[in-house]
């Protein structure tokens, strides 16, 4: 049976594309992906660590930004949307852009049963590539469970593990800390 031949795109193409997309997608290596929607408790967490980290830059030199804005992982040439992205610095873009990233210190994934594995595994490893890129917090949508991961003082990634309410996410590159009752204020689990 002869296999149908996958079109290729430059990133150019993607960025004309999607301008004109009615829904997101992901750009991987020359090919588009489409995105799956959110659930309610994907969007009230997302809501809720938002709504604290913006209360609290108002007194620091960070900006927030949510899924609306795209990551460049040049290393990888992958445009993704994430669920939020902090940025320490001046924000930089891929050239000619005002809509893509390519410089987040602390990226925070809410996870879903269809890409869970994906954030943890390849996804954490493209973003690792990104020189400011030094926090990672997974929050799951299903029950309550977070994983920290940050850059310790040798270099290398360290993970701590949080499925408590009581507990309080210190964030370890900015001067932040949440508690998790307020990350799932409002999340209904089954």
């Amino acid at each position: 049976m002869p296999q149908t031949a996958t079109k290729y795109v430059s990133p150019e193409e993607y960025l004309a594309l999607e301008e004109a997309a009615e829904f997101k997608s992901e750009y991987y290596q020359g090919e588009i992906f489409n995105m799956a929607g959110a659930s309610i408790n994907h969007n009230q967490i997302i809501l809720n660590v938002i709504s604290q980290l913006h209360q609290h830059q108002k007194n620091h030199n960070y900006r927030v930004v949510t899924n609306d804005l795209r990551l460049w992982i040049e290393a990888h040439a992958l445009f993704t949307y994430l669920d939020i992205m902090v940025i320490c610095a001046k924000p930089k873009f891929y050239p000619d852009r005002n809509d893509t990233i390519t410089n987040p210190k602390i990226i925070i994934e809410v996870l879903s049963e269809s890409t869970a594995n994906y954030d943890r595994g390849n996804k954490f490893l493209f973003y690792r590539s990104i020189p400011t890129f030094q926090e990672y917090i997974l929050v799951d949508q299903y029950s309550v469970h977070i994983e920290h991961f940050f850059i310790g003082d040798e270099g290398n990634w360290i993970l701590k593990e949080y499925d408590n309410l009581n507990d309080i996410i210190e964030f370890t590159k900015i001067d932040f800390q949440i508690p998790i009752t307020d990350i799932y204020y409002q999340v209904e689990f089954d």
